[in-house]
């Protein structure tokens, strides 16, 4: 949510943060800005809307080296020009971007600046008139460091100073910045995406630390103004990783990627049937008396499919937490338990803030796709999902990466001799086969398409695939859709059927196959106009997708890549945003 860049070096410091703006667009966003520094004075262009918008409004004939801009997704008034970043000070002084939410900004603005009159409605311009409130009395870097001492909640900062217009002032706190640095110069962002081209090697900030950027140094300081040693890491990533190639979206190239990830898995996690886990994390699970998943989102339903494999597998009583509840209603907790959260960034707000509630007294396993994150530097442990990067907001291959690494990790720790190993290189294979009839799934979504409603029913392993279809679908077509227990309908769902209605139900498990096209049935006498996605062993002619057999186990990866293919093309053909739905952003960094 949000996004934030800043260069300073010889490049055209307007193309490189508009660049990065560029490939921060999958957080989310509703308006864009920049402030350019032309030598003299600090310009600043903001619209609402895309960096494409913003771009027209430019003025690109003077030269500048200094820069910073921001993608905005509203938290606090509506999403307009006045709102958009980069916002000023009363008197001018500091220009500021700011990603994260001021929780006690109100509370700050009436007690120190009772009479500054703001231009906005935004928790942000009262940290930039703190800072210039601060700074008649002591220099830049201390009035930044007494700003932070009284804000609460979470906040990426970059800011400039028009009298001292020679670097960025960085500040990070619950939500990620990283500062790279190459040949050309230093550019500061909230993801390393925008870094590629420009940087080859670059720091991850953490909480309460800031400092001051130029040209050629970079000098950051803890909470206490201690200066930090910095420990660079390579960038990694490529722009082949962050290209669409071939394909008309991201969303469409990632869940292409799918058996590619699968067998990096395979290759990461193996060494030949001998699973490469830390020992450390296999007992501590053995240990346990119970485990705790926590979760948002996709990788709330991945969690339902780790659930079935460490009750199946390891006999581990296992429950799945909502993380945005868990932080404010809090189970009865006993004994010995463990606690997984399982998040594609590693920065979900919901899941750090029950990290931190509960991090002190249990031990905690992060599985995410994202080492240098906030989640993995609170953690005990962590595995990662070597996913790769998802630029799509609607995760796909993330999915599939957890649910295989999940499965991975409960048979080490069950110490059961199976062919998992064997089983996930068939299911890549599968998935594989799924492409091969593509041209299928895209008919049945120009059926779907005009659809109110639609409804996914399954039961077992199949009904928690059905949770993440229904997601998937609704987030970036914006149809009505739910998923229900097939067995739950005559409790009261089977109202909602209309005639017409599209009722797509996944058969992949032979203990509930008939009984859930029984249920299928029952919808289709009320005027349902029925789906059916099922495995080959258990198929029927008149089944509209049928997917290769796999381990019962493993189908979830596979199913979700039929639904998911046909959320993408009932969007595309709809003519949707597909890789940016409006109202959702990729990393969910506020509560």
């Amino acid at each position: 949510m949000c996004g934030i860049v800043g260069y300073i070096g010889q490049d055209d410091a307007r193309e490189v943060v508009l660049s990065g703006m560029k490939k921060l667009e999958y957080r989310g966003y509703d308006s864009a800005g920049v402030a350019l520094y032309d030598g003299k004075n600090v310009k600043i262009f903001k619209d609402k809307g895309r960096v494409d918008n913003l771009k027209r409004e430019i003025d690109f004939n003077f030269e500048t080296h200094l820069a910073i801009g921001h993608t905005r997704w509203a938290t606090h008034g509506e999403p307009n020009k006045i709102n958009a970043h980069p916002h000023t000070s009363s008197n001018g002084r500091f220009v500021l971007v700011h990603n994260g939410v001021i929780e006690n900004y109100k509370r700050l603005k009436a007690e120190y600046l009772p009479d500054v009159k703001m231009k906005s409605s935004t928790d942000s311009e009262v940290v930039c008139n703190l800072i210039e409130l601060f700074s008649n009395d002591m220099d830049v870097l201390e009035a930044i460091r007494k700003t932070i001492s009284i804000l609460e909640g979470s906040y990426a900062l970059l800011i400039l100073d028009t009298k001292n217009p020679n670097g960025i002032y960085v500040v990070k706190n619950k939500t990620p910045m990283v500062i790279g640095r190459g040949s050309a110069g230093v550019i500061i962002a909230s993801d390393v995406i925008p870094l590629v081209g420009y940087a080859n090697e670059y720091v991850s900030l953490a909480d309460k630390q800031f400092g001051y950027v130029t040209n050629d140094n970079i000098t950051i300081y803890n909470f206490l103004a201690k200066e930090i040693k910095l420990k660079y890491q390579k960038l990694v990533i490529s722009n082949d990783e962050i290209d669409k190639g071939e394909y008309q979206h991201y969303m469409l190239k990632e869940i292409h990627e799918q058996p590619s990830v699968i067998r990096k898995l395979i290759q990461e996690y193996f060494d030949d049937e001998k699973i490469n886990i830390d020992e450390k994390i296999i007992n501590l699970i053995r240990g346990c008396d119970k485990i705790n998943l926590v979760a948002s989102g996709t990788s709330m339903y991945a969690s339902y499919m780790a659930k079935y494999y460490f009750e199946k597998l390891c006999s581990i009583p296992t429950e799945v937490f909502c993380a945005s509840e868990l932080v404010y209603s809090t189970p009865l907790i006993k004994d010995h338990p463990c606690f997984i959260f399982l998040s594609q960034s590693g920065e979900t707000a919901d899941s750090i803030a029950v990290m931190k509630k509960f991090g002190k007294r249990f031990p905690v396993i992060t599985i995410t796709n994202t080492p240098n994150s906030t989640m993995v530097s609170l953690a005990n442990y962590s595995l990662y999902i070597y996913a790769g990067k998802e630029i799509a907001v609607a995760s796909t291959k993330a999915y599939v990466a957890q649910v295989v690494v999940c499965a991975i990790l409960a048979k080490a720790v069950s110490g059961q001799k199976t062919k998992l190993k064997n089983n996930l290189a068939k299911a890549a294979l599968a998935i594989e086969s799924v492409f091969d009839n593509e041209i299928l799934i895209k008919q049945l979504a120009k059926e779907i398409m005009k659809s109110d409603d639609v409804f996914y029913i399954g039961r077992g392993i199949d009904y928690w695939v059905c949770l993440e279809a229904a997601l998937k679908l609704k987030e970036i077509s914006y149809i009505h859709t739910e998923a229900f227990s097939s067995g739950e309908l005559k409790h009261g769902t089977i109202a909602l059927i209309e005639n017409g209605t599209p009722v797509i139900a996944i058969c992949t498990q032979e203990g509930t196959n008939s009984i859930v096209r029984s249920n299928l049935i029952e919808t289709k006498a009320r005027g349902a106009r029925t789906i059916v996605f099922s495995m080959d062993s258990m198929s029927d002619t008149t089944d509209d997708f049928i997917i290769p057999n796999v381990a019962h186990y493993l189908t979830p990866i596979v199913s979700v890549v039929v639904c998911q293919l046909l959320a993408y093309y009932v969007s595309a053909l709809k003519g949707n945003d597909v890789d940016k739905p409006k109202n959702l952003a990729k990393s969910v960094t506020v509560e």
